[in-house]
């Protein structure tokens, strides 16, 4: 009778390989860039929201800062999740700096 002591090392060896394929995968995801910078964003643009879409919600334009200067994104649709409601992003002020607070799900 053979022993199953090699099986059973393999078989942990590929569990560990999975989990550490899935967790080096999933890692980028959930990393986000911390934006500061030094300035006020100016006041927000005035924008025309569109008519309404059923299973979307409107995510009105920001300022984002970009290679030393703020520059204008249009406002977009946000597919609704079940649930959940929609927070804007927006710039905080952190002492002298601002940073950026992504919108999400809550």
């Amino acid at each position: 009778m053979k022993s199953a002591r090699p099986l059973r090392f393999l078989g942990s060896m590929l569990a560990a390989s999975l989990c550490g394929a899935v967790t080096l995968t999933a890692a980028p995801a959930f990393a986000q860039a911390v934006i500061v910078a030094p300035m006020a964003p100016p006041p927000p643009r005035v924008e025309v929201m569109p008519a309404p879409r059923a299973g979307y919600v409107w995510d009105q334009g920001r300022w984002r800062w970009e290679h030393g200067r703020y520059v204008w994104v249009p406002g977009h649709w946000q597919p609704v999740r079940v649930g959940y409601h929609w927070v804007p992003g927006h710039w905080a002020q952190r002492g002298p700096n601002w940073r950026w607070v992504e919108g999400h799900w809550a």
